[in-house]
């Protein structure tokens, strides 16, 4: 048996002398240089005990050390679960108790904080800071590279990506060689990838967006990439002449709007723009076609299944939707256990060999969201038009998307319930023109109490990443509910819906 997802993505980078990575000081690291660094770590991470079906949990900056580890991961058989760099220790703790892997690999900077964390839950702790160097450089340096990969299938273990549910408990999605690679192998034949492109690399590598659709995608095709620590106006606008590809979430596009030096001219050269990972206001897309005369590729994806659906690279790409299935996925709208009728908004299924094996140490949760016949059950509702084009109309958990990242209201509420002087609290998405969604924060104090929503929101500041802190709160008397006492968001978003009209970045 090979090894799927490594012969795919990495095996061809040997003897590779061309750029793989370009990175934002000019420097250049070759296909087979990078190799040979993935095949080191793996060595060294191998003499720690990390073999096939082991849990490797990485919280680190983006740099090509980082990215080594994915596939290290990959040549072992062992599991890789990238951790936003954003969370806070506490987020962390909960995440090593669950996955319990056998390593952790954090920033130096946050060593000191994390090791009681990684101690408690079994955790070998090493380190990589934001130029590439820390314990598990050093230990890299001096290994042996690995000898021989590891045998895995198409249904062994890849990865974990944790997406919060309604109740706050983070689920952890296992992702197979299959599911990785069948979806990187379609989306290059749709978006037309070839060894020809550069893809300027802006996102972050915990994510989905930025490592299974971004990077196994230039990987897989051969391409280069502008490796970026992360998204900053003016070094994308300074990249982009030597790109031919982009992708971003909508905050990306509505920055470099933003920007007087984005015209035809700087971009006449690119092949495509993706955006994902958030809606794409309709109001972004115009502008951005009218200021560059690109229209942005839109598509649909999730934690556990990769990319589901997109617009076509040739023919009509069409606001606000989010195209067709792609090759090999089967979506369906069900309203009712009956297929919805054109334009009626229904719940969006997919089935493919892109969907998710299930949640880890979740069986039941796994029963309630993956059907025995394949078909997962994704709690986006959504309705197709004539045209069969896909549209995103809402989401049944209500899950707020900022910036490209997912937040689950009820975690955020939770920690506002506990602050003195609230007596409850509802966290809903407003519509913002910067992070296409913001999250806002309606508080009910207690009888009696005077509550300042700016102290409130001090009060949970360094208890989440800051991604999931409300942008805003007010204070009202009362939630609106329904007869059964159920909290209506309905109407408050609909009440604060343009509480953020009219602004940039907050």
């Amino acid at each position: 048996m090979t090894n799927m997802l490594y012969d795919a993505l990495f095996a061809p980078l040997a003897g590779r002398e061309t750029p793989l990575l370009i990175l934002r000081d000019g420097r250049e690291v070759t296909g087979d240089a990078f190799l040979r660094l993935v095949l080191r770590q793996a060595g060294a991470l191998a003499a720690l005990g990390l073999g096939k079906g082991d849990r490797i949990a990485v919280q680190v900056a983006k740099t090509p050390e980082a990215l080594a580890i994915y596939g290290a991961a990959v040549a072992l058989g062992a599991v890789f679960l990238p951790l936003n760099t954003a969370y806070t220790a506490a987020e962390v703790e909960y995440f090593l108790g669950n996955a319990t892997p056998r390593i952790f690999v954090c920033d130096s900077g946050t060593a000191a904080a994390l090791a009681p964390v990684a101690e408690r839950n079994g955790a070998r702790l090493l380190t990589l800071d934001a130029a590439g160097r820390g314990s598990l450089s050093d230990l890299a340096d001096g290994a042996e590279p690995l000898a021989r990969v590891a045998a895995c299938g198409p249904d062994d273990l890849a990865a974990f990506l944790y997406t919060s549910g309604t109740t706050g408990r983070s689920k952890g999605a296992m992702l197979s060689h299959r599911n990785l690679l069948s979806n990187a192998e379609v989306l290059v034949r749709e978006w037309r990838f070839t060894a020809g492109d550069v893809l300027l690399h802006a996102l972050p590598i915990f994510h989905t967006h930025g490592l299974f659709v971004a990077s196994n995608v230039a990987l897989l095709a051969g391409a280069r990439m502008i490796w970026l620590p992360g998204f900053e106006a003016g070094a994308v606008l300074a990249a982009l002449p030597r790109a031919s590809v982009m992708m971003g979430v909508p905050t990306f596009y509505t920055r470099l709007l933003d920007e007087a030096g984005l015209d035809r001219a700087l971009v006449g050269h690119m092949r495509l723009f993706v955006s994902g990972s958030a809606p794409l206001l309709a109001e972004t897309h115009e502008a951005w076609e009218a200021r560059t005369g690109h229209r942005i590729l839109e598509r649909y994806g999730m934690t556990e299944t990769n990319m589901n659906t997109s617009n076509p690279y040739e023919g009509e790409r069409r606001a606000g939707t989010v195209g067709h299935p792609l090759p090999g996925v089967e979506l369906r709208i069900l309203v009712e256990g009956r297929e919805a009728a054109v334009d009626e908004v229904g719940m969006i299924e997919v089935r493919g060999p892109n969907v998710f094996v299930g949640y880890w140490q979740m069986p039941e949760k796994t029963r309630e969201e993956l059907r025995p016949d394949g078909w997962f059950i994704t709690g986006d509702l959504g309705k197709r038009d004539a045209d069969g084009y896909v549209h995103i109309v809402g989401r049944a958990k209500d899950l707020v998307i900022t910036g490209g990242y997912n937040v689950y209201p009820k975690e955020v509420e939770l920690l506002l319930d506990e602050v003195p002087g609230v007596a409850e609290s509802a966290v809903i998405g407003v519509p913002h023109p910067d992070f296409g969604e913001a999250v806002f924060a309606v508080l009910v104090p207690e009888r009696g109490t005077a509550l300042e929503a700016g102290a409130v929101l001090a009060a949970i500041a360094d208890r989440l990443a800051r991604f999931k802190q409300p942008k805003a709160a007010v204070v009202v008397e009362a939630l609106p509910r329904n007869t059964m006492g159920k909290v209506q968001k309905n109407v408050l978003r609909e009440s604060y819906k343009g509480w953020f009209a009219g602004q940039g970045e907050i």
